[in-house]
């Protein structure tokens, strides 16, 4: 799992690879963004992140486990993130969120099936 949230980190939002994603979410995978409606699909969660990434241009999003719990095939991960973007002609900030990923294995490796965070005040 450090692993997948270290790639998310490092390719996604470190190197604007957004193939990466591949790698990270199932192929049949749903994300849950805040305030918005539920995406399915890794083309369309690839859109979103791209999207997301490169308006907010964001720097980093370090991800880090609170809890991890099996859950039938598969396990549900607790954690916190902190994200640091820096839209044009704006300081650098961080967003704190915490966030629930369903994990399920596929193709050989544990990857994010249904994803959703948001904000902390």
């Amino acid at each position: 799992m450090a692993d997948t949230n270290d790639l998310f980190n490092a390719e996604v939002f470190g190197n604007r690879n957004f193939d990466a994603l591949d790698q990270i979410y199932t192929s049949d995978a749903h994300i849950l963004p805040p305030g918005a409606p539920m995406i399915a699909g890794r083309a369309a969660i690839k859109e979103f992140w791209s999207n997301m990434v490169q308006s907010a241009n964001a720097k980093s999003a370090v991800l880090e486990s609170i809890d991890v719990m099996p859950a039938g095939d598969g396990a549900v991960e607790i954690g916190r993130a902190v994200l640091t973007v820096k839209p044009e002609g704006t300081a650098s900030s961080q967003i704190e969120v915490k966030y629930v990923v369903y994990w399920k294995p596929e193709e050989g490796r544990w990857k994010w099936h249904v994803d959703i965070w948001n904000m902390n005040s």
